[in-house]
C-alpha cells in the first residue's frame, strides 16, 4: 500500500470512529513524520526504534504533551489498522504540572470593554461567560442557545461529548440582536465571508484585546475557560458542578483550579507584612 493510502485509510478509520478533526489531523501529522523516520513500514512495530523516535523528539525540546501525542498515534496505528498483536509497552511522558493562566475579573471586564465589534465582545463574552473552548464558541449555532431558560447545549465537544453549560443573562438582549431575523442553523459567529468564524479569528479578537489592555499574563483564549472556572470556585460553585459545566470526565482535572483559588492559602501573611 503507498504511503498517501495508507494515510487516507488511517484518517478514514478515525473519521468512523467519530474522532474530533483536530485529533485527525494531529494523528495523521505524527504519522507522516514517524514514517519518513522509520522509512521501511511494517505491520509489527520495531519497539526500539519507536523509542528512539520519541527520545529524538524530547531530545530536540518537545514537551512532554507532543510525545505524547506522538506515541498515541503509533499505538493507535498498530493496535487498530495494523491489528498487531505486539503491545507496545511503552508509559508516556509525564507532564507538567504546570497552573492555567487566570485572568481577573477585573481584567475580563477590560478586555470586554475594549472591543468595540458587537459580534467580537459577545464572542469573547460568551466564551468566558459560559467556559466555552475557542472551537466550542465558533461551532455555536443559534438553535443550540436556549435564551429563554439561559442556557446553551454543546454538541460534539471534546471526546464527541454533549453537554449543557449556563447562558450569561447579562448578555441576553446583546445576543436577542445579534441573532434577530436569522435561521435557528446559522453559526451563532458567522464570518463575514460566509460560514462560521475561524478558530484563529476568535483567537486574534482575542489576543488583539489582550494587548490592547496592555496585559501582561501570558493568557490566551483558553484563559477565559480557565478564568469561568476559578471564578466560579472563588463564588463558592462546588467543584462537581464545575466539572460538569465544563465537560470534564475527570474530576482531577477540575480540581487543578482549587490550586490557583486557595482562600485560606491568601489569607497567609508574607512574613515581610509582619
Amino acid at each position: 500500500m503507498k504511503l498517501q493510502e495508507l494515510l487516507d485509510k488511517i484518517e478514514n478509520e478515525l473519521k468512523l470512529r467519530y474522532y474530533s478533526r483536530k485529533t485527525i489531523k494531529s494523528y495523521r501529522l505524527c504519522l507522516s513524520d514517524y514514517f519518513r523516520y522509520i522509512k521501511n513500514i511494517t505491520k509489527e512495530p520495531d519497539i526500539s526504534l519507536v523509542k528512539k523516535y520519541l527520545l529524538e523528539k524530547q531530545g530536540r525540546g518537545q514537551s512532554s504533551q507532543t510525545v505524547n501525542l506522538h506515541l498515541n498515534a503509533i499505538k493507535y496505528l498498530y493496535r487498530e489498522i495494523f491489528k498487531s498483536g505486539t503491545e507496545i509497552n511503552i508509559k508516556f511522558a509525564k507532564t507538567s504540572n504546570k497552573l492555567p493562566v487566570v485572568l481577573s475579573q477585573r481584567e475580563i471586564e477590560e478586555i470586554i470593554g475594549s472591543i468595540s465589534n458587537l459580534k467580537y465582545k459577545i464572542l469573547i463574552s460568551l466564551s468566558y461567560g459560559a467556559g466555552l473552548r475557542v472551537s466550542e464558541a465558533t461551532n455555536l449555532k443559534i438553535n443550540d442557545v436556549d435564551l429563554s431558560e439561559l442556557t446553551i447545549h454543546i454538541k460534539g465537544a471534546k471526546g464527541n461529548k454533549d453537554r449543557i453549560t449556563i447562558f450569561p443573562e447579562k448578555i441576553k438582549n446583546d445576543v436577542t440582536n445579534l441573532i434577530a431575523d436569522r435561521p435557528g442553523n446559522d453559526f451563532l459567529f458567522a464570518s463575514e465571508r460566509g460560514g462560521k468564524l475561524t478558530e484563529r479569528s476568535a483567537q486574534k479578537v482575542f489576543e488583539n484585546a489582550l494587548k490592547k489592555e496592555g496585559i501582561k499574563k501570558e493568557a490566551t483564549f483558553h484563559s477565559l475557560r480557565h478564568s469561568f472556572a476559578t471564578h466560579l470556585l472563588e463564588n463558592g460553585v462546588d467543584v462537581r458542578y464545575v466539572q460538569e459545566l465544563l465537560g470534564h470526565q475527570n474530576i482531577r482535572t477540575t480540581q487543578l483550579y482549587t490550586k490557583v483559588t486557595n482562600p485560606s492559602l491568601k489569607m497567609i501573611k508574607s512574613p515581610l507584612d509582619s
